[in-house]
């Protein structure tokens, strides 16, 4: 009985993985990534499976022994751990966009701040107002917060009034309520939402570039993952991620 249950155990992710795809992906790419699984339906395929999240989060959950052909990540931070662990498909990894850093402030509140080194955060944030963004820890959005805040000089006084969330759109869904007054994310989150708006773009000098590496899974890479992947590249799937704002490498 022990031997049948370790087997179907160890049969469990493989049968996962038969039944379609699985693709882990950086919360900000939720709304594209959705509309290109709906084209790769819409082409004659299976649905795949998607999950979305905090990098960080995504690539542990890997490293643990998730099931999973494709991971979209963030920034290279957290490719680059899966690669040290030997769990990327070899020539898979592939940079396939970019993005903006950007300052958001709840809609009814629209202000413009040109964002430079030393900028008064402060009339923004107000005397007891957090700043919400991803966890600086481990969440790229927060961990590229925090270097543009380095940069500008104004870590030391706002790094302790960060509302760190668990991912770029929890950053969001912050400002959206108005518990936070202002949040930095990415341009394309600010974009789908009708409760914020830009404040102020970060300068591109003032944080490692905003990089979004995708590969293959080494026990995930199988013909369809494989396939899959060399869609997001094709024109259609190009159209999509330009419509979303995002910088097509």
């Amino acid at each position: 009985m022990r031997i049948v249950l370790f087997l179907l155990l160890l049969l469990a992710p493989l049968q996962a993985r038969a039944e379609g795809l699985t693709i882990f992906s950086a919360a900000s790419l939720t709304d594209a990534m959705k509309d290109i699984a709906a084209l790769w339906v819409k082409a004659g395929h299976e649905a795949p499976r998607l999950s979305f999240g905090a990098s960080s989060t995504l690539a542990t959950q890997i490293r643990q022994g998730a099931p999973v052909n494709l991971f979209a990540s963030a920034d290279e931070k957290w490719m680059d751990d899966l690669a040290r662990h030997d769990l990327i498909a070899a020539g898979t990894r592939k940079d396939l966009l970019g993005n903006d850093l950007v300052l958001v402030v709840p809609a009814d509140h629209a202000v413009h701040v040109d964002i430079k080194p030393g900028f008064d955060l402060g009339a923004l944030l107000g005397p007891d107002g957090r700043l919400a963004t991803g966890d600086p820890a481990h969440v790229p959005v927060g961990i590229y917060a925090e270097q543009a805040l380095r940069k500008l000089g104004l870590w030391e006084k706002f790094g302790p009034r960060i509302a760190a969330a668990a991912d770029v759109r929890s950053a969001l869904l912050l400002v959206e309520r108005g518990e936070a007054p202002a949040g930095i994310v990415y341009g394309t989150d600010a974009a789908v939402s009708k409760a914020v708006t830009v404040a102020g773009v970060f300068p591109e000098n003032s944080h490692d570039p905003v990089t979004y590496p995708f590969a293959l899974i080494k026990s995930g890479d199988t013909q369809d993952a494989r396939a899959f992947l060399a869609f997001l590249s094709t024109q259609a799937a190009r159209d999509i991620w330009v419509g979303r704002g995002f910088k097509v490498e």
